[in-house]
């Protein structure tokens, strides 16, 4: 899941060596941590948060498939 987050993230912003992203597993739920350039904050979240939604679509698509939820969290440096 960490690996797909880091590459759509990577593709979407200018300054990719910015990208940091720390996963936390549990039992039944695993949280991504992910931290951008604040340049590239905005293109990460897209217009009212479209591109984030889209983005943790994807990740609870992926989810399902392993039966665990997956949260996506987009902190600010």
């Amino acid at each position: 899941m960490k690996e797909l987050v880091e590459f759509i993230v990577k593709s979407l912003v200018d300054n990719p060596d910015a990208v940091r992203l720390e996963e936390v597993e549990g039992e039944k739920a695993s949280i991504i941590e992910l931290r951008v350039d604040n340049s590239d904050l905005g293109k990460v979240i897209g217009k009212q948060g479209r591109t984030a939604k889209a983005i943790r679509t994807i990740l609870n698509a992926s989810g399902v498939k392993s039966g665990k939820k997956v949260v996506l969290e987009i902190l600010e440096d």
